[in-house]
């Protein structure tokens, strides 16, 4: 046979299979496509695409043999559609998240964005893949594993410093190196704190108090590696030697919240009221609780309690007026903070919490002149700087200018001082999105994965991550449509603004 006749009866063949595939008479038409294939004198990708909807469509499906035929019919036509789409589906089928998603994506970009089935498949594929890749990299993760010092710091600084037991008249040597772990913690050298405290239960705790300020503090590291049943095994042991250690009630309560149960939330809470009614940290950790909650009003309530106890904790004041704010008393939080700023000087926090609310009111100039100050009386102490208010001024430039040069000038100095701020890093991410500097965001993804503690949190960075991955892998493939992709990305974002 001539070409043109080899060509001619592949084209009756392909018929013949499209009229046994309209019957489901998958096998035949198959068969059909097969002879096809085989006798057409060039390649056609419409025979390979087709087969795979036939064999996508047995029972069982033959998922293996669908990715090979759309591989074929790629490889000859890069933009078939259908053949991407049907690849897609059998390398979701068979748990090949990572390559459907790249193939949803590139279905997507092709089709501009104006098709529901696809931009929604590349959501559901999405979500499969950052939750099993979370899971995974949860479980690979080394036992007792701090997260940031960033993060180590604001969790310690939540609660208000309490004098070191004293030593016994004859310490043990684990007395002493239990001491000397406070003393750690104190300086903020958690890894050296951490060591210590490891030591002092190694050399036994002669005291009650001492144990129990051991188990806490051992409990309080567990929680922050992420072994949430060792923390609260650590607790109850805790409470069990010394029930009136107050603290002890209020993190085991954190425990309980973090599981999601409500009610022994705030059973601890109680027991820890009745240990100690008068302890300042009860009741914020509990407006803590409650704000979480929306309830802001009964939040704000606890906040006022708290500094009525004692009135020299930041945070407090901080919170209370963020609470009074979020409840819809807007002039009486803003009087709140202008009166914490008096109170507090020389602290950040107040002008850079400040700054957030008058960002939120859209008062940009004086929310950068308040980010301003934060940032000032940052540099001033001692290291390490609280990069928030740097992060802060940035949103509030792009907010404000759209100057996304200024932006990412003060974010990228955030992640230069603090290169484990997960906010400066993942707001850093997501300036380099804006500016479609892909390859960028996408390492910086990685860096907030790295830094991510909860599941949650790691989850939302690898979508992010494997999101901007599939686009970048698109620009790779398809350089000439690199232009189309950053046009369409910008009218999108500019449709999400308006």
């Amino acid at each position: 046979m001539s070409e043109q006749e080899r060509s001619k009866a592949a084209s009756a063949l392909k018929s013949k299979g499209n009229t046994m595939y309209s019957k489901r008479d998958f096998t035949k038409a198959a068969t059909y496509y097969t002879k096809a294939i085989e006798i057409t004198p060039k390649v056609e990708p419409t025979y390979f695409s087709n087969r795979a909807a036939c064999y996508m469509n047995m029972s069982p499906p033959l998922t293996e043999k669908v990715v090979a035929d759309c591989d074929e019919a790629l490889k000859h036509d890069r933009r078939y559609e259908k053949a991407l789409n049907r690849r897609a589906g059998a390398l979701e089928t068979l748990g090949r998240y990572e390559e459907a998603l790249r193939d949803f994506t590139t279905l997507t970009i092709l089709e501009q964005f104006k098709k529901e089935p696809t931009t929604t498949a590349v959501e559901r594929v999405l979500k499969k893949l950052s939750e099993a890749k979370a899971k995974e990299i949860l479980a690979g993760r080394p036992e007792g594993r701090l997260p940031s010092h960033t993060f180590c710091s604001a969790y310690f600084g939540a609660f208000r410093s309490r004098p070191i037991p004293a030593l016994p008249e004859n310490p043990s040597a684990g007395d002493e190196r239990l001491v000397d772990a406070l003393h750690a913690l104190e300086a903020q050298d958690f890894i050296h704190a951490l060591s210590l405290l490891n030591e002092a239960f190694a050399q036994e705790i002669s005291t009650d108090e001492g144990k129990a300020y051991a188990l806490n503090l051992r409990g309080t590291f567990q929680f922050l590696t992420g072994n949430v049943n060792g923390a609260k095994d650590d607790f109850e042991a805790s409470i069990e030697v010394m029930p009136s250690f107050s603290q002890t009630w209020v993190k085991l309560a954190s425990i309980y919240m973090e599981r999601g149960d409500v009610p022994k939330t705030f059973e601890c809470f109680e027991e820890a009221l009745k240990q100690n009614k008068n302890d300042p940290d009860i009741f914020y950790h509990r407006g803590q609780v409650l704000f979480i909650m929306n309830k802001f009003e009964e939040a704000a309530n606890d906040y006022i309690k708290s500094t009525e106890l004692d009135d020299n904790f930041v945070f407090s004041h901080i919170q209370l007026a963020v609470a009074q704010y979020k409840s819809g008393l807007l002039p009486k939080g803003m009087e709140t903070f202008r009166q914490t700023l008096l109170k507090f000087p020389g602290r950040s926090e107040p002008h850079n919490y400040y700054g957030e609310l008058l960002l939120d009111q859209g008062l940009f100039p004086d929310a950068v002149d308040k980010f301003d100050k934060a940032i000032s009386l940052e540099r001033e102490k001692p290291p390490p700087m609280n990069v928030l208010p740097l992060v802060n001024k940035g949103l509030a430039l792009f907010q404000w200018k759209g100057d996304i040069q200024a932006a990412e000038q003060c974010v990228s100095e955030a992640v230069t001082i603090d290169s484990d701020s997960e906010a400066a890093v993942a707001t850093l991410a997501q300036l380099k999105l804006q500016q479609n500097k892909i390859d960028e965001a996408v390492k910086l993804f990685e860096k907030q994965v790295e830094l991510a503690r909860s599941e949650p949190e790691l989850v939302s960075a690898l979508t992010y991550k494997y999101a901007s991955s599939a686009q970048l892998q698109f620009i790779r493939d398809f350089p000439e449509l690199a232009v189309t992709l950053s046009n369409i990305a910008q009218e999108i974002a500019r449709g999400g603004a308006a």
